[in-house]
């Protein structure tokens, strides 16, 4: 036996250390772990609901607005306890809402009614709006016509408006006269056009049936004024 041969060679310290290194040294190494993805159901059918609930809520706003309805719309300022005349309405067509519009085909009935409340020019009429008698054209109540020239009523005035009928002395009055207040929120029932030569303007007015006598009289004389009371009703 020869002493001389060297054993089979062993493999060098850091062999298996290179080994090692280099099987973590891949891209697989820096990875991490992904958990398996959690599945919900219920929140799923949850969206699919609310986006049928929602495309069924618009179906059916595009088929209600295509229901339309007859109403009357006011196109004439109507006071408070006036009657509600048939040039003052005309007919609209509008969408079903299910708000109790007056039809335009009542209107016979609704002229034979008085106004709750004031009416402006484009109120669509309901029947909260109507009732069958007027406060206003009761007992104790009275017209008073008055012819008034420029300066003594407000050029803007118009049936429904509230005035105060003022008492306004003439130059033949006493020194010591005074203006007053006759009547301090009278309805405006009409008002007419002016007279041939401009100079005198037609308003009818209703007030306690008491006070008339004293407003015509001084009305006759031309010591009457009109003060209109803007937001009264």
């Amino acid at each position: 036996m020869r002493t001389s041969e060297k054993p089979a060679g062993r493999p060098p310290v850091n062999a298996e250390r290179q080994g090692s290194a280099g099987a973590l040294s891949g891209p697989a190494s820096r990875k991490l772990p992904v958990p398996p993805r959690e599945r919900r159901p219920a929140l799923a059918a949850l969206a699919l609901l609310l986006i049928l609930g929602g495309a069924l809520a618009t179906t059916l706003l595009v088929m209600r607005s295509g229901d339309r309805v007859s109403a009357i719309e006011i196109t004439q300022q109507v006071g408070t306890g006036q009657r509600i005349s048939l040039a003052a309405m005309r007919e609209v067509q509008i969408a079903d809402t299910g708000i109790g519009y007056v039809s335009y085909a009542d209107r016979p009935r609704v002229a034979e009614n008085y106004a709750r409340v004031t009416l402006l020019p484009g109120t669509l009429l309901t029947r909260e709006m109507v009732v069958s008698s007027s406060a206003e054209l009761g007992p104790g109540k009275a017209q008073v016509g008055l012819a008034l020239k420029p300066g003594q009523f407000p050029s803007a005035l118009v049936q429904g408006d509230r005035v105060q009928v003022i008492h306004v002395p003439g130059r033949g009055g006493t020194a010591d006269a005074q203006s007053r207040v006759l009547a301090q929120a009278a309805l405006v029932h009409s008002v007419g056009a002016p007279g041939r030569n401009g100079s005198s303007g037609q308003v009818t007015v209703i007030v306690d049936a008491t006070v008339s006598p004293t407003i015509a009289a001084y009305a006759s004389n031309g010591e009457i004024a009109l003060a209109k009371l803007p937001g009264a009703r």
